[in-house]
């Protein structure tokens, strides 16, 4: 006679869920703010709209961090992929103009390890905060043969809100308006299909010794796995006294790619590459893969992380007040006007 079966015996260990829950709880506490209503442990999360707004419209989004979740699994490093996810969805909904009201996160994987899980949502917490909003729930699956071991998979999705009539959309973008750039803090969530294939080329294999080692005064692990940089408060305290005509996140497709999405058919974005400091990484990156600069330009960040278009009144303020705000922050192009069949976005 066969022994009865438990879903333990099958993979799920529903005991390590529930010791995640009460993990997470003092986690998703850190992040309260007004409007929740209700918290972690419910069928769904309550929120409540913010006062104060006339014609509120609700800003959604939705991410992942992509491969760059095979080199933390290589590596053994968990806290910093959360912060990614969120950054990824949270800097979205900002170039709207959106405040990010909540978050969730769903987190799947094969076998549930807590310290693992832990080590993720305790990240997704940290980018929470500094985006200024709550975690609100998540799901975590356990899915025995969907993943192999110790890998797990990240899905992010955040709701803002903005005043209809404050929207960003690029639509007063006009010839003689000024390109300002922010600062990324390295490769944030994006090309790390690339990037895995050049460090491999380079140390052979993704957890080699070389990891480890000084590169410009933190680690290389630190600064190929440092999380994508949150540009939420700076950005909106900006917005409360500048008239930024359009925002940019710039994420896969790199500087030519995204900028496009913000402007309008009959201008172009001019941005000099001189303009500011590519990181080290970047450089790196170029070197041992002999990356041509349009495939970088189209790839990577390339340094810059968020752009703003800003009439010229506004640039020299707006740069002072982002960078009191702890932001570097450049001027790095101007729009003209565009020639028939031009690119959108050139970088010379």
């Amino acid at each position: 006679m066969n022994s009865p079966l438990s879903y333990k015996d099958a993979g799920v260990d529903i005991d390590a869920g529930d010791a995640l829950v009460e993990r997470i709880k003092p986690l998703a506490r850190r992040t309260l703010r007004d409007g929740v209503m209700a918290g972690i442990g419910g069928f769904g999360g309550l929120f409540e709209l913010p006062r104060g707004y006339r014609e509120p419209v609700l800003v959604s989004g939705t991410d992942g961090v992509g491969t760059k979740l095979k080199l933390a699994f290589a590596l053994a490093r968990h806290d910093t992929v959360g912060v990614d996810l969120v950054a990824m969805s949270v800097n979205d909904i900002l170039v709207q103009g959106a405040e990010p009201l909540f978050f969730l996160d769903y987190f799947a994987c094969g076998k549930l390890d807590v310290e693992t899980a832990a080590a993720v949502i305790g990240g997704i917490a940290l980018g929470c905060e500094q985006a200024g909003c709550a975690l609100l729930g998540g799901e975590t699956a356990e899915m025995p043969g969907m993943y192999p071991d110790g890998e797990y998979d990240l899905a992010g999705f955040a709701v803002g809100v903005v005043e209809k009539s404050r929207i960003i959309d690029g639509r007063t973008i006009a010839h003689g308006d000024v390109v300002l750039g922010l600062a990324s803090s390295g490769a944030h969530s994006n090309g790390y299909s690339l990037v895995r294939r050049v460090i491999e080329r380079a140390y052979g294999r993704l957890d080699a010794p070389h990891m480890h080692e000084d590169f410009h005064g933190k680690s290389f692990l630190d600064t190929v796995l440092a999380p994508t940089r949150i540009y939420v408060k700076p950005v909106r305290s900006l917005l409360q006294d500048v008239a930024v005509k359009g925002l940019a996140h710039i994420t896969g497709g790199g500087l030519v790619e995204n900028v496009p999405r913000v402007l309008p058919a009959e201008v172009q974005a001019v941005l000099h590459r001189d303009a500011w400091q590519m990181p080290p990484l970047f450089s790196w990156l170029q070197r041992e893969g002999e990356v041509a600069d349009a495939e970088m330009h189209r790839v990577f960040n390339c340094g810059i992380g968020m752009v703003l278009v800003v009439a010229e009144r506004d640039a020299e303020t707006s740069i002072r007040r982002l960078e009191a705000a702890g932001e570097r922050a450049w001027r790095i192009g101007e729009i003209l006007e565009r020639a028939h069949g031009a690119p959108q976005t050139v970088v010379l």
